[in-house]
Formats: C-alpha cells, structure tokens, sequence
C-alpha cells in the first residue's frame, strides 16, 4: 500500500442544501459552491460518521459498484474541492491581507449638517459615536483635494478607484461636490486610470440643476427612504417634527425622470413599526419606480424604542423570505427583481467570497471627514476614538493594523463552527461597537438570522444554477449600485 492510500479522509466543513431536487453542498473553508452526485453524495454519507482510509472508500465505492480507478478519482477530486479533508491536511483560514493593501474607495463626508432630524441617525441620534465638537461642520476643497490624492496613491495597483459622498446630508454641500468630481475626474485622466462615484442623499434638497449634474457625469444615487407616507413619516422628519415623504417623493420621482445614466436606488432602515417590507418594497419599486430596494435593520442599542426586538426580526424575515420568493421567479424567467438583498448575497456566492472581515472598512475603503480626519468607514468619520490619522500626516498604519487585526475572523471565535462566516466574518464594525462597545465583537444577535438567510439564498442560487444558470452571469462584476 502506498503512503496516500494509508491517509484518513473525514468530512470537510460543508453545509448541505437541496435545491429544485438537485443536491449542493457549500464547502465553507473555500467559499464554494458543488452540485453532489450519486457517488459523491455515497462518499460524504460514509464519513458522516467515523473517518475512512483511502482504501476503505475505494473498497465501499467498488461495493456499490465503481470501479477502483474511478473510486480514487472521485477521492481526490472531493479532497481536491475540500468537500472531505485528509487527517493530514492544514486547517485553512482566511490570510490577513497583505501590509499596504491599497485602497479603492474613499467615502468623503462633505458635512455632518443635515436638514432632517431622523431619530434613528447613527451620526446624531441616541447611539452616535460622532466626536464632532470644535471641528468643521462642512468640508473645504482643500480638505477634499489632499483627500482625493490620498486615494489616488494608496491605490497603486488598481485601474478604478471609487468615491462616495456623503453627509449629515450630502447636498447640503453640492458646490464641492461639484468642484470633487471634477477635480478626481481631471487627476484620472492624467494618471491614466478611471473613476466612478456615488452618493447617499435624502433627496429634500434635489434641483433640476443638480438631477441634471449627476446624469452626465453618471453618479450613482441613493436614496434613503422608509416606504409610503405613514412608514416614512414615522420617523424621517424635519426638525419640527413635519413628516418629510411628500418633498422626498416628488423630488425622487423628479431624479428617475431625469437621471438616466445610472440605476437608482433606495435604501430603507427597518425600525419598530417600520416593518412592512412588502409594503414598502412595493411602493418604492412599483409606485415611485426606484431600480433596487435593499433594507437594512436599524443599527442601535436594544433598549431604544425604535429597535426591532426578536419577535420583529422573525416577522422581517418571514417577508424577506417571501420577496425573495418572488426573486427566484424572476430569475427563473430571465427578469431582474429589484431586491437588492438577494442580489447582493447571490454576487458574493457567485464570486466565492470568503472573507477575513466583514467589509473593506479600514482596508480597501476609508472615509474622510470635514476635519479631514480619516475614519475607518463613514459611519466612524468625526469619531476621535476610531481615527485613522488624518489627510496631512497620512494613515496612520499602527491604527489602522489593529482596527484590522481586531476585526479579523480569526479573532472571532464564536464564528469559528458557523457555515455563514466566508459571508458575515462577524458582521458591521459599527453595530459591533454600538452594540458591544467592540468592533471586534461578532454581533450575535444576528448569528441565527444570518445562518437563515445564507441557506435561503443558498437554495435560491441553487434553484437558478440548475434551472436558468444563465442569468447567475450577472452577479459576474455586481460591487453595489
């Protein structure tokens, strides 16, 4: 017998799912999806229990009648996917990004004003971890210009860079908007490389003049709203309490008129009370005919009012699970839905994202504020304890490493054992340290909500790989709108 025959093979870390009567198992160390057949499915069975040799799979295979050649060559294609795993075999974990890793997106928060008094804001509200006492409430050009050459020399290596603005509320400081695009545009084309940009607004301060700015120079928008007037009014308000709905509504059916160049997206934060995503899905997507709706849960301490609190959270996923139903008979036709939920996990899956942390905050992506203090991401920008320098002196790297170290999955032992980690990686620094007062700290109350989800969508990418496998094509280059 040779060495390799003497090896023992046990079961891989693997999540098993059927999908439109087809058997997939998602190998979790890799990220990888795997349609099973007969004679795999034979093998995973037989090390559902004790290990096995090589020789003892080859004799079980040839019991149910493969031939030995073909029985070593289903073995090794299994340990090859990571499906089984040799005694012998080193335990893989996600690598720690290489020092220097360059960035690719700036987030510059051109003020932290804001003409709204949303009591769930994450920057003003109850829960805000904005230090932004003595400094400037709005950015200058120069702020933004030594911004923006920071992007471009921490990038080295990438063709694209990406900026998004944002705020307090982004228009609230359009002229240097204005002055930024150019001025990055400009510095792209000397240097022989592309960007592209964004922004988050809540639409109040939309004008003809700036729908028509955004449309030729192809800026991605989005619009943070709640859904139909009652839901929306609830808690997105000016600050005499006046519901904002009605100038949201027609300032954004004005943009979809207008701004062609781009899909245009709306972005809803789920609140007590603010629950009803069907709802509220379809009145963002059919009445006022935004492109994507995605929906997210509020971040904030489980005491506050406007939490969702456990029983809530099971009725939020009830609804997800029925949009994303209706997802799947899209994709089975061939026709885009506009859940943008789905669509981002199903890119992930397609792209065997297997994560180190949660997002690229503080590693491919940092966020600039009007001090011109840079912050891991935008929802840290004016916080003193998370700053990662500032523009004039640069990253600071000792900072920055230990904002990463601490946020890396291997440092999250509670995930360690979960199938939904290469997606999750603990889940958001920010409601990490909202929650846990640590950006480290996997944010548990998502744990069993997180695993749902994954297997859900699981199903669903297998149900489109096995009944339309076309149209996964479009999750190819998917980064967000």
């Amino acid at each position: 017998m040779t060495p390799t025959a003497t090896r023992v093979f046990r079961r891989g870390e693997l999540h098993e799912f059927d999908a439109a009567g087809h058997r997939f198992v998602y190998i979790v160390p890799a990220g990888a999806i795997f349609e099973v057949d007969d004679a795999a499915q034979f093998v995973l069975g037989k090390l559902a229990g004790d290990p096995l040799s090589l020789e003892g799979l080859i004799d079980n295979l040839g019991a149910i009648g493969i031939a030995t050649g073909d029985a070593a060559g289903l073995v090794s294609e299994l340990a090859q996917a990571h499906a089984i795993v040799a005694d012998d075999a080193a335990v893989e974990s996600p690598e720690n990004p290489p020092a220097g890793f360059p960035l690719q997106s700036l987030v510059l928060n051109l003020t932290n004003q804001c003409n709204l008094s949303c009591a769930y804001c994450y920057e003003y509200g109850a829960d805000r971890v904005a230090t932004p006492e003595g400094k400037p409430k709005y950015m200058d050009f120069e702020t933004a210009r030594a911004a923006v050459d920071m992007l471009f020399a921490e990038s080295a290596g990438r063709r694209g860079v990406h900026i998004t603005f944002f705020g307090g509320e982004t228009l609230m400081n359009f002229p240097l908007l204005e002055r930024v695009v150019r001025y990055a545009t400009d510095q792209a084309s000397a240097l022989g490389r592309s960007i592209d940009f964004s922004l988050t607004t809540n639409a109040t301060l939309l004008t003809p003049a700036i729908i028509e700015f955004l449309s030729q120079n192809r800026i991605g928008v989005t619009v943070s709203m709640d859904g139909p007037p009652d839901l929306h009014n609830a808690l997105r308000v000016f600050a005499n309490g006046r519901g904002s709905y009605d100038i949201v509504a027609s300032k954004v059916r004005e943009l979809l008129a207008n701004h062609r160049t781009r899909p245009i997206a709306a972005r809803v934060t789920l609140t007590s009370g603010v629950t009803d995503v069907a709802r509220i899905y379809r009145h963002l997507k059919h009445d006022l005919g935004f492109h994507e709706v995605g929906f997210a849960p509020v971040t904030t301490s489980p005491d506050r009012l406007y939490a969702i609190g456990e029983t809530g959270m099971g009725d939020v996923f009830s609804q997800f699970r029925g949009l994303a139903g209706e997802y799947l008979e899209f994709a089975l036709r061939g026709e885009l839905h506009g859940f943008s939920n789905v669509s981002d996990t199903l890119a992930e899956l397609y792209q065997g994202v297997n994560k180190s942390h949660p997002c690229g905050a503080g590693l491919g992506l940092v966020g600039v504020g009007p001090s011109g203090d840079i912050a891991p991401c935008h929802r840290f920008v004016d916080s003193d304890s998370h700053a990662l320098g500032n523009i004039a002196g640069g990253i600071d790297r000792g900072k920055q490493q230990a904002f990463l170290d601490r946020g890396h999955i291997q440092t999250k032992h509670e995930c360690h054992s979960c199938f939904a980690r290469p997606l999750c990686a603990g889940g958001c620094h920010h409601e990490a340290y909202v929650r846990y007062g640590d950006t480290g700290h996997p944010n548990l109350h998502y744990c069993d909500w997180i695993r749902e989800w994954t297997d859900l969508c699981l199903r669903i990418y297998g149900t489109i790989s096995a009944q339309n496998p076309g149209f996964l094509e479009h999750f190819a280059e998917r980064k967000g709108l």
